[in-house]
């Protein structure tokens, strides 16, 4: 994938997860702030904790932490998969973001 693909598709993300943390603030009344500014995405519940996603055009991966850790994602057949082996990245968005907001919440990437 060449460089400009890559940030066509890291946009993508980022400005699809804002809008739909966004929805949740609107819909669900949740305590929680976003902040995309260029290529990171900071989302803050409670006033307190941050779940950070960001792109890495030179590895082209995004990067995702929150207070529970830090995880690596690659682009792979369609999905944006861990490089060490565990949940693709809108299956761990959606995991910390329910966890953080304390109620089921789902995050769909494009």
């Amino acid at each position: 994938m060449t460089e400009s693909e890559f940030l066509a598709l890291a946009d993508a993300i980022l400005a699809e997860v804002e809008d739909q943390a966004e929805g949740w603030f609107d819909e669900l009344d949740l305590d929680l702030d976003t902040n995309l500014d260029g290529q990171v995405l900071t989302i803050v519940f409670n006033r307190s904790d941050h779940l950070v996603l960001n792109s890495q055009s030179p590895l082209q991966e995004m990067w995702l932490a929150a207070p529970s850790g830090a995880w690596h994602y690659g682009y792979q057949d369609g999905k944006w998969v861990d490089t060490r082996g565990g949940p693709n990245l809108d299956e761990r968005l959606s995991e910390l973001c329910t966890d953080l907001a304390g109620q089921k919440l789902e995050v769909r990437i494009p």
